[in-house]
């Protein structure tokens, strides 16, 4: 008689444990869903089950049936940009999830200068965030998703989190980066965005990746963690644990694009880290299964780092511009003019929201008549005793004219650098440089040090990349 009173039980609860829809942290009241597309809804209910789903804004509902382990996943089209809607979800119970926009949505990730809320850090402050603070108002459709910090051994598939409105307290604890490029989009574009925002500060890249895209790493990449039976620890910042507890909860939630803020961390691995950036960009796009969507990046900024004129981060800086080639769909926001060199914080972090904007909205939404790159190192020209450099990204020729730039360096054979005059002559708008102690140029540099203040720019203000023409090693 137990034993039949334990199996009614059982299967009491096997009736009742999805009796209502439950939707995973991602899929909440107030969030943004990408307009026009395709997206993808999923969640759980009683295995077998039809669940019915209704859009407020579609004049048809749909339905979907649950597995056996009583999962769930639907698409539904969504409208052009607008709202607020409601979308309802019934397998004999309703759920209900309000003040949904429709609009463009961003996965923001980092370490932690993406990390770094418009609140700032503690007695490390954002520029310019008073007014901002002040004026917050729900009304803004600025949405934003904060994925909590947390690792774990195996991909998960949910993760709590909330969506958060434009009010002073959700504007405070949003990506400052983040945020100012979602106000930026939003107020040219005139439609809702909504924010995705998974960071940790000091994190590698390597924990951002799965264990598919770091396998082919396995001899660079300690990957034992993920395969044998030990433990990991929640804040042990691993190899792919933050992919698998910060990414793939959200994996199916469709987005617009990517923007990233990281490499601090991958120092001094340059040459390893210019291999794993593109194979992480690659994998996350197969796993999202949106096609080549837009990442756009920064690179980091001057800081320094193991000491002001050497070159660490420099050379960091040089794989972070030679994978805009590499990645497919990809853009660079150039931060040298905005570095502190005893702060690894940047406080202008409008200024880099701003230029991952421009890159959003020049290449994936096609506006034009602004610049959005910054000159990029192309190639240089040797004549006599002087070297002139060639740009590509600069239409309207670099900036400043007739005035001499600092931290340029060139050097002759002996692979010597020597500090070098550089200006931009008016009468052939070209940036020569030469040094009374180089009379037979072969190479140049510039800023190419941890901590400089950027010289270089384009007429819209844009700065250009710390670059070098030699591939001369450098100890």
């Amino acid at each position: 008689m137990k034993k039949i009173a334990v199996i009614a039980f059982l299967a009491f609860l096997s009736t009742t444990l999805f009796a209502k829809v439950k939707l995973p942290g991602v899929l909440a009241d107030n969030m943004v869903l990408q307009q026009q597309s395709q997206v993808k809804l999923w969640g759980e209910a009683k295995p077998g089950s039809i669940v019915d789903i209704k859009p407020s804004w579609a004049k048809r509902s749909y339905s979907t049936t649950t597995g056996k382990d009583g999962k769930w996943i639907q698409q539904i089209t969504t409208p052009v940009a607008g709202g607020p809607y409601e979308i309802t979800f019934n397998d004999g119970e309703k759920t209900t999830l309000k003040n949904i926009l429709i609009g463009e949505v961003w996965f923001c990730s980092g370490q932690s200068n993406m990390e770094m809320p418009v609140q700032g850090f503690d007695r490390q402050p954002v520029n310019n965030i008073q007014d901002i603070l002040i004026k917050a108002k729900k009304e803004v459709p600025i949405r934003f998703c904060n994925i909590p910090r947390i690792t774990a051994k195996t991909p998960q598939s949910d993760c709590e989190t909330r969506w958060e409105e434009h009010t002073p307290e959700g504007v405070a604890r949003a990506s400052a980066t983040a945020y100012f490029f979602a106000k930026y989009l939003n107020e040219v574009l005139d439609v809702p965005i909504g924010l995705i925002i998974s960071n940790w500060g000091g994190s590698k890249v390597e924990p951002w990746m799965s264990i598919e895209a770091l396998t082919p790493f396995k001899d660079e990449v300690d990957i034992s963690h993920l395969t044998n039976d030990k433990p990991v620890g929640p804040k042990q910042v691993l190899p792919g644990v933050l992919y698998n507890a910060m990414i793939s909860p959200v994996i199916n939630y469709t987005i617009k694009g990517m923007i990233w803020y990281q490499g601090e961390s991958n120092r001094g691995q340059e040459e390893l880290y210019g291999r794993l950036m593109p194979a992480f960009v690659k994998d996350l796009r197969q796993k999202w299964g949106l096609g080549d969507f837009p990442f756009y990046y920064v690179q980091i900024a001057p800081f320094q780092y193991d000491g002001v004129d050497k070159t660490s981060s420099a050379k960091l800086r040089e794989v972070q511009l030679r994978n805009m080639n590499e990645i497919p769909n990809s853009g660079m926001a150039v931060t040298l003019d905005i570095g502190e060199k005893t702060k690894i914080h940047p406080a202008e972090k409008e200024k880099v929201g701003n230029r991952l904007a421009y890159w959003a909205l020049a290449k994936t939404y096609n506006k034009n008549n602004f610049g959005y790159s910054g000159p990029i190192y192309k190639s240089i020209e040797i004549k006599g005793n002087k070297i002139y450099v060639n740009f590509s990204n600069a239409p309207k020729g670099v900036a400043p004219l007739e005035t001499e730039l600092p931290d340029f360096e060139i050097a002759g054979e002996d692979k010597i650098f020597y500090p070098a005059k550089a200006v931009i002559e008016a009468k052939s708008g070209r940036l020569g440089v030469s040094s009374p102690q180089v009379h037979n140029p072969v190479a140049v540099r510039y800023a190419y040090k941890n901590f400089v203040v950027g010289s270089l720019f384009d007429v819209y203000g844009l700065p250009a990349s710390s670059f070098r023409s030699d591939n001369w090693e450098i100890k």
